[in-house]
Parts: structure tokens; C-alpha cells; sequence
């Protein structure tokens, strides 16, 4: 996404690290991608605070392309939280081995980054 909205900055993927398997691997918290995608639109939509009208109307926007996303989502997968959509515990490491060596990463939250992807595209072709 970075390329194409002059958000390309190795610090804002270090900035999300943390969301991979929820937020600190906490398997009870939100799919990181939904996490990272929601800092992604603040940004995407940010304009100098000084104009308040202005502010206003793109933080406006931003929630309400974040709760569509979340929507979106929710209605696809069924769940916005990681240990539900993935099924296992980030923090039972024998557990994330076992998932990771299945392939099921790759269907699963693979599928999900994709999935937050292509909504966040559809939205540059709004």
C-alpha cells in the first residue's frame, strides 16, 4: 500500500510489528492487519491540524472507512479477533509451530492481509 500513497517508510512496519497475532500476540485482541490498516487510514487521510473544518472532516472520514473495513471484514470472516479467526494461542509456542508448519498461516492470515489489501485498493479508486 505504501507505494501507492506515499506512505513509504521502513519505520511505519516496524511501528506495526507488534500487531502480528493480535497486538503482542495476545490471541484475545484484534487481527493485526485490521489494526495496522486503521493507523493506515489516519494517515492516508491526515492534513494539517491547523484547519479544524478541515481536521474534522478527514478524521470523519477515516472512522468511517476504518468501520467500514471492520464491517467488511467481520461480514467476510466471520470475526475481528485473532485468536478466533486463526483458532490458536500466539502464545503457546508448540501451538504457533504447529500452525505455522500446517501452512494454515498461509490460507489464513495470509488470506486476511490480502483481504484488507484489496479493500484498502478499492478505496484509492473511490
Amino acid at each position: 500500500m505504501w507505494e501507492t500513497s506515499d506512505l513509504g517508510s521502513e519505520d511505519l512496519l516496524w511501528a506495526a510489528t507488534n500487531f502480528v497475532g493480535g497486538i503482542a500476540s495476545r490471541r484475545e485482541a484484534v487481527c493485526g492487519v485490521l489494526s495496522g490498516a486503521a493507523i493506515f487510514l489516519g494517515l492516508y487521510y491526515r492534513v494539517p491540524l491547523s484547519n479544524k473544518e478541515q481536521a474534522d472532516k478527514a478524521r470523519n472520514a477515516a472512522r468511517e472507512q476504518a468501520r467500514e473495513l471492520v464491517l467488511s471484514f467481520t461480514g467476510e470472516h466471520g470475526n475481528i479477533i485473532c485468536g478466533k479467526l486463526t483458532g490458536i494461542d500466539f502464545n503457546d509456542s508448540a501451538a504457533l509451530q504447529r500452525f505455522r508448519d500446517s501452512g494454515e498461516w498461509m490460507r489464513k492470515c495470509v488470506g486476511y492481509v490480502q483481504y484488507v489489501i484489496k479493500k484498502l485498493y478499492e478505496l484509492e479508486t473511490k
